[in-house]
């Protein structure tokens, strides 16, 4: 991703964050609490994060890490988002949780702990000139967990044309996946215009 499309990012998020003041959910760009929880219920399904150690590529404000607290316990949590405002506000809210972490950083450059469970909720959405960018950011956060790997991306099929955003061909990034693990599982359904992907070790 080139230093344009990340500028042209981070100007979203900014006009976004000045237009929701109080509507954090909003800020980060979803349409609304509701398709983020039912994003984040898929997610949650990739296994037991009972005493695993996480990895939230894109972590926003950290919302993921606040459903998953509803439903496990004893989990190590990382996020990391390059957009210094939202990592600002996450460690304000989480300062006195001592499993929790949150680093401002271009995921796309930064090497990855290695983790149990790594997932990317949003995270693949934005446009970008570089083709190879999903797969390769597929490719490194599969490297990096050592238990399995959940992200979601929006369906070109349903999808319409943005100039920010940009969907996926399913069935491709099914494929791509499917040559790094033979064990992977597509999901559907949970919104219009979304899919969900787990990859497992």
């Amino acid at each position: 991703m080139n230093l344009i499309e990340k500028a042209t990012i981070m100007h979203y998020h900014r006009h976004r964050i000045a237009s929701y003041k109080t509507d954090l959910v909003k800020a980060l760009g979803w349409r609304g609490s509701e398709s983020q929880l039912k994003r984040f219920e898929v997610l949650a399904k990739v296994g037991d994060l009972n005493g695993a150690s996480i990895l939230d590529v894109g972590c926003g404000y950290g919302d993921l890490k606040a459903y998953l607290d509803q439903r496990f316990s004893d989990f190590v949590y990382m996020g990391i988002d390059q957009m210094p405002e939202f990592i600002a506000e996450a460690q304000s809210i989480y300062k006195n949780d001592a499993k929790t972490t949150f680093y401002q950083s271009d995921f796309g450059t930064v090497n990855f702990p290695k983790v149990d469970y790594v997932f990317a909720s949003g995270a693949l959405g934005y446009r970008c000139a570089d083709p190879d960018f999903y797969t390769d950011m597929i490719s490194k956060m599969y490297t990096t967990a050592k238990i399995a790997l959940g992200f979601n991306m929006l369906d070109r099929s349903c999808f319409p044309d943005d100039p920010l955003l940009t969907g996926h061909d399913a069935e491709y990034i099914l494929t791509f996946c499917r040559a790094l693990s033979p064990d992977v599982a597509l999901t559907r359904g949970y919104l219009e215009d979304d899919f969900t992907i787990f990859i497992q070790k």
